[in-house]
């Protein structure tokens, strides 16, 4: 297998934070995003490559694997235990594996691959087995780009990855930046070992007026001066149709109102829905006539 720097390919040091790496793989990812390179396939791989480093840099687990193993870190469980066994075995026996060949403990990253495969390879070899060490095949990243309005249901997607179509449900609820699994879609195992995993995160753009907090739905609605001190019906657009709705008399700035059940779909949970917090904003009128501020200067009068 290549080996990819993924710090080098994000452009960012060994020491970097969290939030480095998240800045780094957003800022290289819409410079190489493939609708941006539609013809360009060096730009679809090199887009590709950019999301593998993101997940496994971004996850604690793999990348403290990854700096410990490199290309091979995703063996590092096995390794590990290789060398237990080495260790276990050399204490034991004078003899070591392979007619008395022996490892000293301290491997450096370069040799674990002829480690492993010495081990499991050779020492089968001379039991007489001829089965190789099966693996689980390369995990395979993409990214989906997703309007708000479109993860209000359920609905069905086809991806091309590495040219094969895919065709799978986006559950109604979906989170921007969430992952989803989609299990036995990624590289094909070793030695007839499972296939990898296909690892789709969404980047979902609001194209609402509402501010989204997980199921709940927020929004700011300008009323008149006129209608929140003397109250009437005002009509509220939500996610699924408008609605009317009656203001009490004297509302006042920044009151808040529910309505309960016109939030968004809770994930996975399309036919359940958070809430819709309405919060109302005083439209004070401007370039008032005389009369009007003559009437006004009169209501100031009645109410001091």
């Amino acid at each position: 297998m290549e080996f990819i720097d993924y710090y080098q390919l994000l452009g960012i040091d060994k020491s970097a934070s969290q939030a480095e790496i998240k800045k780094a793989y957003r800022k290289m990812a819409r410079k190489h995003h493939p609708d941006l390179h539609p013809n360009d396939a060096e730009a679809h791989k090199r887009f590709q490559q950019l999301n593998e480093a993101n997940e496994v840099l971004s996850d604690p687990e793999k990348r403290k694997k990854y700096d410990a193993h490199g290309k091979d870190w995703q063996h590092a469980d096995q390794y590990e235990q290789a060398r237990q066994q080495q260790s276990r075995s050399n204490q034991s026996r004078a003899g070591g594996f392979n007619g008395g060949q022996q490892y000293s403990g301290n491997f450096d990253d370069d040799t674990f691959s002829d480690f492993f495969e010495e081990m499991f390879g050779g020492r089968a070899r001379s039991q007489g087995a001829h089965r190789s060490p099966q693996f689980k095949g390369q995990d395979v990243q993409a990214t989906l780009q997703l309007n708000l309005t479109d993860v209000y249901k359920s609905q069905k997607q086809v991806v091309n990855v590495n040219g094969k179509k895919i065709r799978f449900s986006i559950p109604a609820g979906v989170e921007n930046e969430q992952t989803i699994k989609i299990k036995g879609y990624g590289g094909d195992g070793v030695e007839g070992g499972p296939k990898g995993d296909l690892y789709i995160t969404f980047h979902i753009h609001n194209n609402t007026a509402f501010k989204r907090e997980k199921s709940n739905l927020y929004k700011t609605l300008e009323v008149d001066l006129y209608t929140a001190l003397l109250g009437g019906e005002i009509t509220v657009d939500t996610m699924d149709g408008k609605v009317k709705l009656t203001l009490k008399p004297e509302t006042q700035p920044g009151a808040q109102v529910k309505l309960k059940g016109k939030g968004f779909s809770k994930y996975k949970k399309e036919k359940e829905f958070g809430d819709l917090y309405i919060t109302y904003q005083v439209k004070i009128p401007t370039h008032l006539t005389e009369k009007e501020k003559d009437l006004f200067k009169e209501l100031q009068k009645l109410r001091s």
